[in-house]
């Protein structure tokens, strides 16, 4: 019998519904039991999201000073492989998630354990997820895989709909925009995943050390988001320090400094954001190279092969 623990945390339901397609496959396997374990925190984060309340949660989250989770109980036992759901928030994995990696708990359950992540956001991952491979890493966790869904919609569509949908919770197609988030075709086609993970468990006898979902478009890196993602994360990790100065959340000064912070971000997004994407597309053809290297690094170990695809797709 092989065990596999499920963590997620999801605000909107809609990462749940992906790793119940993903873990679908592996219900039905009588060779596997699955313990799923739905991360809370002591602090609640309502959706849709007050606007403030928002904003007011980006500085701890970017410095990975998370709320504590609420208690939640494990039977001590050695897990063959752990499922790491988690969303995104500014660059950087969701509150609940990053409690979990930094508690003793979550290292115990994690060390020397494989593990899998699974990420569903607007477009914006990477920085995130360099960030829970590194606490992973420090957990002396086994990143073997990672799964990424992104809202298909334009980024100029998405800018739109995505706020929309987390600060009213409408998510539905308005005034020529897309529906927002991952569409229900993607999240059907998710179960491949956990099939190849039930396959890859009758094919590998000891213990997984080595991908299980290669070649199956787990993961497609847009490099064109790189660079701003880089820029970006540096930028957040300046004012999460200044907003931490001025006080805890909620305090006038840092309330006084959060709103200077939000105009500087829109008149960033508005002016200086597209002229630095013009400027990288004219000097791309000069940066193909280190940008096809970039590129092969975010989107290991799994990759953006679809080699497997066939094997794997419903019929």
């Amino acid at each position: 019998m092989k065990r596999i623990l499920v963590i997620s945390y999801s605000q909107t339901g809609q990462l749940h519904n992906i790793t119940q397609s993903i873990t679908a496959p592996l219900e039905d396997d009588k060779g596997i039991e699955l313990t799923h374990l739905k991360l809370e925190s002591e602090k609640s984060f309502p959706f849709p999201w007050p606007f403030w309340t928002f904003f007011d949660t980006f500085p701890e989250t970017v410095a990975l000073q998370p709320a504590p989770l609420k208690p939640f109980t494990l039977e001590p036992a050695e897990f063959d492989l752990v499922i790491l759901a988690y969303q995104v928030w500014f660059l950087s994995p969701a509150m609940p998630i990053t409690a979990f990696l930094q508690s003793t708990q979550g290292r115990l359950v994690l060390k020397d354990t494989p593990v899998i992540t699974v990420i569903a956001c607007r477009n914006m991952w990477l920085m995130a997820q360099e960030r829970v491979k590194e606490m992973l890493a420090n957990a002396q966790a086994k990143l073997i895989d990672n799964v990424v869904f992104t809202d298909k919609g334009s980024a100029l569509a998405t800018f739109i709909t995505t706020p929309r949908w987390m600060l009213t919770g409408k998510r539905d197609a308005f005034l020529g925009f897309p529906r927002a988030g991952i569409d229900d075709e993607t999240i059907a086609q998710a179960s491949r995943f956990g099939r190849a993970i039930s396959q890859g468990f009758k094919q590998q006898a000891n213990k997984i050390d080595q991908p299980l979902l290669s070649g199956l478009q787990a993961v497609e890196v847009d490099e064109r988001l790189i660079a701003s993602e880089k820029v970006g994360l540096r930028s957040f990790r300046v004012w999460s320090k200044l907003l931490r100065l001025a006080g805890k959340p909620g305090d006038f000064p840092r309330r006084c400094l959060l709103f200077i912070y939000i105009l500087f971000l829109v008149s960033l997004i508005l002016t200086i954001v597209p002229l630095s994407m013009l400027l990288r597309k004219l000097l791309r053809p000069l940066q193909k190279n280190s940008l096809l290297r970039q590129k092969s690094y975010y989107e290991a170990p799994s990759g953006s092969g679809k080699e497997r695809m066939k094997d794997f797709m419903d019929a």
